[in-house]
């Protein structure tokens, strides 16, 4: 199986709630993926934290080593989802977590993320939660 990690996950990787590393290794590094928008968040986050620098050098560390998946594969998928929800009356209003979701629809890779409810109404989509609370 083939995953696509979510940023929550790698943000709890990150602040150290999540042996990702050990995950990956057990999963398969070849299997693990990120998203560009994840790139993106956790350089955001990263940016805007108590001391950039260091949380910059924390992403650099993480993203080295994955393989990290482009959106513009998936713009037609985001269109036709975003339509789709919106119709039926349940749109998604983070547009970040729409296309991270049908990047891993499109990539048949399965969703790694703590946030289930934000993804479950995309066709296709196959979820998992690596986060284990406490």
């Amino acid at each position: 199986m083939q995953y696509l990690l979510d940023t929550n996950i790698c943000v709890f990787f990150l602040r150290g709630k999540l042996d990702l590393d050990e995950l990956i290794k057990q999963k398969g590094r070849e299997n693990c993926f990120i998203s560009e928008i994840t790139v993106l968040e956790l350089r955001y986050g990263a940016q805007n934290s108590d001391n950039p620098p260091r949380s910059h050098k924390a992403v650099d560390a993480f993203v080295n080593g994955l393989s990290i998946i482009p959106i513009f594969g998936s713009i037609k998928r985001y269109a036709k989802e975003k339509v789709r929800l919106r119709k039926i009356g349940k749109p998604i209003h983070d547009e970040f977590d729409l296309l991270i979701g049908v990047t891993s629809i499109e990539n048949k890779l399965t969703l790694v993320t703590d946030n289930s409810k934000d993804f479950e109404l995309l066709n296709g989509i196959k979820l998992d939660n690596w986060f284990k609370r406490k």
